[in-house]
């Protein structure tokens, strides 16, 4: 065989794309669905770039069979999404609104139709409103109407569902949501660290619903990023040190090795009513997987005297950047998957690379088409580093690339495409860009 990059990929690689429902399904009024923390935030003045919202999106909610068909135009033999839990229980918990389980169940029957597996992830950021008034992640009862929720949700879609996500990267919830407050919903302060304890308690009471329903594929996914120190100073250090463990180990040290890694085990013992007796071994209930996004590694320096977080950020030069001004180090995937197997061993349990992408300033040309050399170059650089992470013994056995479409991109709104697809927001065409095609390639072992 011609060495082609999918022939570096064990057989049976599952190759796939992501998004994540608030960020494409728009129709936030719809068909009863309850507000959700982003819908706020989003709708506050100043908190995202240029007042954008996630109403409209990109009406995914409506076209989802033309994205089905582009997934079966790629090859994909996965498709990794999110359910909204305000579209299931728009009051959080309590009755559940039977017309979003029908989409959703007509989603993953498409899905099946084309021969794509579902890979559902329960909780991609969008807390229903009322649960946010009650408390949020800082009230321990969200946990319990999270299990709740997903039991729901197993109930009506499991016999389909190939693998299951409880959250997308709680690292971001805990930190951009609730410490330093630029994402929803906008809390601030070294207290919403508990916010930690109680995403990882509702990720292992899910996984013990879903497991008392007899699902299989239960597993988390998180975000990694290699901790640089900025030199081999002490403080420097240590401060990599610091930011490693809330990057890197606050969310996967507990369900694999059933303790808190040491700086939030150090935040808690001023917090004695937070980690209840038997709440680790809820979250270290076995998973079937683990998720794995990876976007760049970290340069980490000693704080500033003025500074109040224990460690701060530097640029990282020498290589080139994406329009989210984020380096291309293809070998921090390497470095992390490497990282995750020496530091876990035997109690890693099988790896999918559930995000990876990169934004650029896409636009078509005067034939209409959108060629993205950049994005191109960026899959395959990455992808050859998965290859040799694989190579190297680390259990990988599928990839995701973000995202299937140009969509709703958080904070940044509508500024930063990550999309396989162009997505022109006014009139909701899609259009297949030049990496849809290369990638495409890759998925179909043609290349």
């Amino acid at each position: 065989m011609a060495d082609t990059v999918s022939s570096r990929f064990p057989a049976g690689f599952l190759w796939g794309a992501a998004t994540a429902a608030y960020q494409i399904e728009g129709a936030v009024s719809e068909d009863g669905r309850g507000p959700s923390i982003w819908d706020t935030f989003s709708h506050t003045t100043g908190m995202v770039r240029d007042g954008d919202t996630g109403d409209v999106a990109c009406d995914s909610y409506h076209r989802w069979p033309e994205d089905v068909a582009l997934l079966a135009g790629l090859g994909a033999g996965a498709y990794r999404f999110s359910v909204a839990w305000p579209r299931i229980q728009p009051a959080g918990s309590g009755p559940v609104n039977a017309s979003a389980l029908d989409y959703y169940e007509r989603l993953v029957d498409g899905l099946v139709a084309a021969g794509i597996a579902p890979v559902l992830t329960l909780y991609h950021w969008d807390l229903p409103q009322a649960l946010q008034d009650r408390g949020g992640w800082l009230d321990r009862d969200t946990a319990h109407r999270f299990a709740d929720y997903a039991a729901v949700v197993g109930e009506r879609l499991g016999d389909r569902v190939r693998l299951w996500a409880t959250h997308n990267e709680p690292f971001v919830v805990t930190v951009l949501g609730h410490v330093l407050g630029t994402h929803a919903p906008g809390a601030t302060g070294i207290a919403g660290l508990a916010v930690a304890h109680q995403l990882l308690l509702s990720h292992g009471l899910a996984v013990q619903a879903l497991r008392a329903q007899g699902r299989t594929g239960l597993g988390i996914v998180n975000n990694y990023s290699p901790a640089w120190a900025a030199s081999t100073s002490e403080a420097d250090v240590a401060a990599a040190n610091l930011y490693d463990q809330i990057q890197n180990r606050a969310f996967t040290d507990p369900p694999l090795l059933g303790r808190h890694c040491e700086l939030l085990e150090q935040a808690y013992a001023s917090l004695p009513d937070l980690v209840h007796d038997g709440d680790l071994a809820v979250i270290a209930e076995p998973v079937d997987w683990m998720g794995v996004n990876y976007y760049n590694p970290t340069k980490v320096a000693a704080p500033d005297e003025d500074v109040e977080l224990p460690f701060r950020f530097l640029p990282i030069g020498g290589y080139p950047r994406t329009a989210f001004d984020w380096p291309v180090v293809p070998q921090g995937l390497h470095e992390t998957l490497t990282m995750l197997r020496e530091r876990y061993d035997d109690r890693l349990p099988p790896l999918y690379i559930t995000e990876n992408g990169c934004a650029y300033a896409d636009a078509p040309g005067s034939d209409g088409a959108v060629d993205d050399p950049e994005r191109v170059a960026f899959l395959d650089s990455h992808l050859q580093a998965l290859a040799r992470a694989i190579a190297d013994g680390v259990d990988v056995r599928g990839y995701f690339c973000w995202s299937l479409l140009d969509n709703f991109e958080w904070a940044e709104g509508y500024s930063k495409r990550f999309g396989l697809t162009y997505v022109d927001f006014a009139t909701q065409t899609r259009t297949p860009k030049s990496s849809y095609e290369w990638y495409g390639s890759v998925a179909r072992g043609e290349a």
